[in-house]
């Protein structure tokens, strides 16, 4: 069996900055969560190249905050995101749970992390063939496992396993943090190290993997990393805080899922609760599309 892990937060932003032309109709409060039931209908819908799932959970993120918060002041908040967006929060995961999904709702830790964690926890169970990670975040490529463990964006259809991580970044799976320590991560509020961008971190990193091996000469690099001087100058006056950098960027594999693979197998959805969700949201119809009910 395949087992998804379905980033929910990333398709709820999604869904909501969609192009109102491709949600058709007359735009609502609720059109967010409209498209999140049609993404996660396709998701389960048999015979169709990115469906079929049969075992599935859904992560979100409840709040924004999570402990990174309190390690770094300058980490990601809610500040700034539409309040039409996130109002739909508790609506998504209604949907989700409506649907007959296991749903984890995220507030210390980040759904980014049970996501992890899930992964690194389905992966060693002898009947999972694969663990598909429904998402293009970056973040997320740290969790990749040769092609068992891979990561998917539903929107372009591409996959990428381990040597597609390693094409796309230029990094291992298990480097992406210190990659994003060094490049910086605007959407989480990661700042990075001055001067370092994707190309340099990348060639550095592949050939010492962490940053503490990093030598602080850059003689004794044994690459040619244009301003290579410049580069260890700014990393050696930032060694204070990169670490940290890293340590926010490192997904959490220890967030406590109470599911085992057996739980994830999709039964159906909740008709009661799926027909009042949709009769809320003004979208009955979308009630033929689901394929079984409990």
């Amino acid at each position: 069996m395949r087992v998804h892990l379905v980033d929910g937060t990333y398709e709820l932003f999604r869904a909501f900055y969609a192009p109102a032309a491709s949600r058709g109709g007359t735009p609502s409060a609720f059109d967010a969560t409209k498209q999140l039931l049609r993404t996660l209908l396709a998701l389960l819908e048999p015979g169709r190249v990115d469906g079929g799932a049969t075992h599935a959970a859904v992560a979100f993120d409840t709040v924004i905050e999570s402990f990174r918060n309190d390690l770094f002041p300058g980490y990601k908040t809610g500040e700034g995101i539409d309040p039409a967006l996130l109002a739909q929060f508790p609506l998504a995961e209604r949907a989700s749970r409506a649907l007959g999904l296991v749903t984890w709702s995220m507030i210390e830790f980040e759904a980014d992390d049970a996501i992890a964690a899930g992964a690194a926890r389905y992966a060693e169970d002898p009947t999972v063939e694969q663990v598909v990670i429904c998402s293009p975040d970056k973040d997320l490529a740290q969790c990749v496992s040769g092609a068992r463990v891979v990561l998917l964006d539903r929107r372009r259809k591409t996959t990428l396993d381990e040597d597609g991580v390693r094409a796309k970044y230029g990094v291992s799976p298990a480097s992406i943090p210190d990659y994003l320590a060094l490049v910086g991560d605007t959407a989480d509020g990661i700042p990075g190290v001055p001067r370092w961008g994707e190309k340099s971190a990348g060639a550095i990193l592949t050939r010492f993997a962490r940053l503490e091996d990093i030598p602080e000469d850059p003689k004794q690099w044994g690459v040619a990393i244009r301003g290579a001087d410049a580069l260890a100058t700014s990393l050696r006056e930032h060694r204070s805080v990169v670490g940290l950098y890293r340590t926010l960027a490192t997904l959490r594999r220890d967030v406590p899922l109470a599911e085992s693979v057996a739980d994830l197998a999709w039964q159906g959805a909740d008709r009661p609760a799926l027909e009042a969700l949709l009769a809320e949201i003004g979208e009955p119809e979308l009630l033929e599309r689901v394929p079984r009910f409990r």
